[in-house]
């Protein structure tokens, strides 16, 4: 049975149950934008009612009812995306109110101690499960947000893709004839000026179309993989970015392990070659950066895996940059296409790497770890 002190507290709240309920509404913070504003009150009253009776129930009936309510009314809050600290304020006021009217029941303060600890009891749960589950519940629907984005993003990169494999196959018909021209001219006409420059734009133009073209799916088809020398690649593109490395007097230097064997598509791999090295000179050359430097290091690995790194001594990557640089369509440059290191990382998946890069005020690194083929163990 019910003590008396706690029927005379029942019987206290039934009364002013009205007049509680309007100053804990009064006093609440409310925002504009809430669409569920209209039922701030209800909740009120329900939390309210879990006091009221909660000398009728035993400790896991009380549980249950508290954690119930708490559920409902914290997706709410999520789906409302209100500040969790603007809601547990207007709970903890419900409770002052509750305090407040306590002392005017007329029963000692000795009488009300069990009951003011079952009613902290409830607050405290109810918070806990409000919470907890609000969280959960706002971590969800930022999980869904993000898988939406990302399958947005994706379908946008393979429409990309889809469409660059296409039209840029006619890009690439009359740029190839373009090319066995100039090689007929430099045959015929050797001492034609000027054929050498043409050459080396339309090789530049032929290198941003890759870019477009390792985007697309389809490009692998009918492609074999294939051994090839890593230290001889890696040659070829410092051949084909002579003029750039001229131009911006940029000094390199090589500290490469000898005949080393990579097994995949060499084109691909040469374009990450001409990305990363491509895009380190552009830094040195439009910070002017004094004794502008390229450093090419590669090592063996535990005998199963090489290890190349690339780095230059232009300016530090901000740290708010550096977890983007891979994103694609990420860029700081005015005409860049931001696919560059997009494709660079892309590929050395392909060919089960890693791709990493650390910046510092002295070294920005971009570091490639691949799997070594079968012949150079």
């Amino acid at each position: 049975m019910l003590s008396e002190v706690r029927m005379d507290l029942i019987a206290f709240f039934e009364k002013n149950k009205d007049q509680l309920l309007r100053e804990w509404e009064n006093s609440i913070v409310i925002s504009k934008g809430d669409p569920y504003k209209e039922k701030i009150s209800q909740n009120g009253i329900a939390i309210f009612n879990i006091v009221l009776n909660m000398h009728t129930m035993s400790e896991k009936e009380l549980l249950n009812s508290i954690e119930k309510y708490a559920i409902e009314i914290s997706e709410e809050r999520a789906l409302a995306n209100i500040n969790i600290g603007d809601f547990v304020y207007n709970v903890n006021l419900g409770r002052t109110v509750l305090y407040s009217y306590l002392s005017k029941t007329g029963i000692e303060w000795a009488d009300l101690q069990e009951s003011i600890n079952n009613i902290n009891f409830c607050f405290d749960k109810f918070l806990y499960f409000a919470v907890t589950h609000y969280t959960e519940a706002k971590n969800k629907i930022i999980e869904e947000k993000t898988m939406f984005i990302d399958s947005t993003h994706q379908d946008r990169l393979t429409l990309l893709g889809q469409m660059t494999s296409s039209f840029i196959h006619e890009f690439r018909n009359p740029l190839t004839s373009i090319q066995g021209f100039i090689q007929l001219l430099k045959a015929d006409y050797p001492e034609m000026k000027y054929l050498d420059i043409i050459s080396s734009e339309l090789d530049q133009l032929n290198f941003r179309i890759s870019q477009f073209l390792l985007l697309s799916k389809k490009e692998l088809i009918g492609k074999e993989k294939e051994q090839f020398n890593q230290n001889k690649l890696i040659d070829e593109v410092l051949n084909f970015l002579y003029p750039s490395i001229l131009d911006g007097k940029v000094k390199i230097k090589k500290d490469i392990v000898d005949d080393i064997t990579l097994y995949g598509y060499a084109d691909e791999m040469r374009q990450v070659f001409i990305n990363i090295i491509f895009n380190a000179i552009d830094v040195l050359n439009h910070n002017r950066i004094p004794n502008p430097t390229i450093e090419i290091k590669c090592c063996i690995e535990n005998n199963t895996h090489i290890v190349i790194s690339i780095s230059n001594n232009g300016p530090m990557i901000p740290a708010e940059l550096s977890k983007t640089i891979f994103e694609p369509f990420f860029t700081t440059k005015k005409l860049g296409t931001g696919l560059g290191l997009f494709v660079c990382k892309e590929i050395i998946e392909k060919h089960k790497g890693n791709l990493h890069c650390i910046s510092t005020p002295e070294l920005t690194v971009f570091t490639i770890k691949l799997p070594l083929a079968a012949s150079s163990l």
